[in-house]
């Protein structure tokens, strides 16, 4: 890939790139929605990501183009505090005009992106282009950021340019990850372990059920909200920070101060998820994929009838796959509202699991999935 966009920079822009950077996109394993509530989740980077390549230029002006798009975006470097009507060009311009921000020098750049996750997919495509952008321009540059305070300069985009009241999981899981390890992430403090996920005899598999969300768009600022409500009714009688500094056992003591049964299922499933990723950490520090596999089935059923983030085509995806021998444990991955599921599937049957899975769910929702099968993969580097 690396000499695929070394000759396309160069097709495009008249010139040879400086440098070829590679970020991986994520999956969370378990923990979901749980990121914005300052509890555990469990994300590891995958082998799909984004490419980009860079090279400064004398013109004042940042070029954005994407292998992915038609559109060429180009910015003058005095409007680069403004948000361009071209989506995708926005999580690199969110960047640089924080970098800017912080007074750091950049008087221009070319950029050539392309990416192998599906757009839309909750595989945090998004997240990967900030830090793809964030990491090539702190090594190329040598901005002196470490990896922290570009995460931290990520999520500022994404809430605060982008729009979207997202945690700090997406930008975290895709600077951070290693191979074959999962993350345990807590959200409110930062503090992080990694946890060896040895697949054994099964493989990651990938569904993208193809049902585009744009989460801007989507219920998911409405779930922080329903979840910020929860946690203002359980403050007339306890002091909380957040929900997840609750165990379902001591949230039981308090939940009668939820009288409005939505806030309270979407409390539950916040509190019990959180539990959860306890459970699936120690599942596979005693190596035990079937537990861990256990959890993700209960995880789906508390996402589907308590936070209310499924669908139709995640269920259906989850639903053969309970009824599969050779799966273990699957539920949906990322924020919902269509995007992906994961699926802990014994190697060997990968194909048998596409042909029968591809024809389950074309019956049910009309159309097929894409199915991917992932290793769990490395951080961002420089090829």
């Amino acid at each position: 890939m690396k000499i695929e966009l070394e000759q396309n920079f160069l097709a495009n822009y008249n010139r040879n790139s400086d440098a070829v950077y590679f970020t991986p996109g994520r999956i969370n394993l378990i923990g979901e929605h749980i990121d914005y509530n300052g509890g555990l989740v469990m994300p590891c980077a995958i082998t799909l990501g984004t490419w980009v390549a860079i090279a400064s230029n004398n013109d004042g002006k940042f070029r954005f183009k994407s292998l992915n798009f038609e559109a060429q975006v180009d910015v003058e470097s005095n409007k680069i505090h403004d948000k361009n009507g071209s989506l995708w060009a926005n999580y690199p311009i969110g960047i640089i005009n924080e970098f800017l921000k912080d007074g750091k020098e950049i008087n221009g750049f070319d950029f050539l992106f392309f990416g192998n996750i599906p757009i839309g997919s909750g595989l945090s495509s998004s997240a990967s282009i900030e830090i793809a952008t964030a990491f090539a321009l702190n090594d190329y540059l040598n901005l002196g950021y470490d990896k922290l305070e570009l995460i931290k300069i990520a999520k500022k985009v994404e809430n605060d340019f982008i729009g979207l009241n997202s945690g700090i999981m997406d930008q975290f899981a895709v600077a951070i990850g290693e191979k074959d390890k999962a993350i345990v992430l807590d959200c409110e403090t930062l503090r992080y372990k990694m946890v060896d996920f040895n697949l054994g005899k099964y493989s990651l598999a990938i569904i993208n059920t193809n049902k585009p969300r744009e989460l801007a768009d989507s219920k998911y600022n409405e779930r922080v909200a329903e979840c910020q409500e929860a946690l203002r009714l359980l403050n007339e009688e306890i002091t909380l920070h957040n929900l997840c500094e609750l165990n379902a056992e001591k949230f039981a003591l308090h939940s009668h101060l939820i009288h409005d049964e939505t806030i309270l299922n979407r409390a539950t499933h916040v509190v019990k998820e959180n539990d959860r990723v306890h459970l699936a950490a120690k599942a596979l520090n005693n190596g035990n994929l079937e537990e861990f596999g256990r959890l993700m089935y209960a995880s789906h059923k508390s996402l589907k009838e308590l936070y209310e983030v499924s669908g139709d085509e995640l269920d259906a995806v989850v639903d053969f796959c309970l009824t599969y021998d050779h799966v273990i444990g699957a539920r949906m991955t990322g924020a919902g509202f269509g995007g992906c599921a994961i699926a802990l599937l014994e190697k060997g049957y990968e194909e048998d699991f596409a042909k029968h899975l591809t024809a389950y769910y074309v019956g049910k929702i009309g159309y097929p999935a894409a199915i991917y099968i992932s290793e769990i993969g490395d951080g961002p580097k420089r090829l």
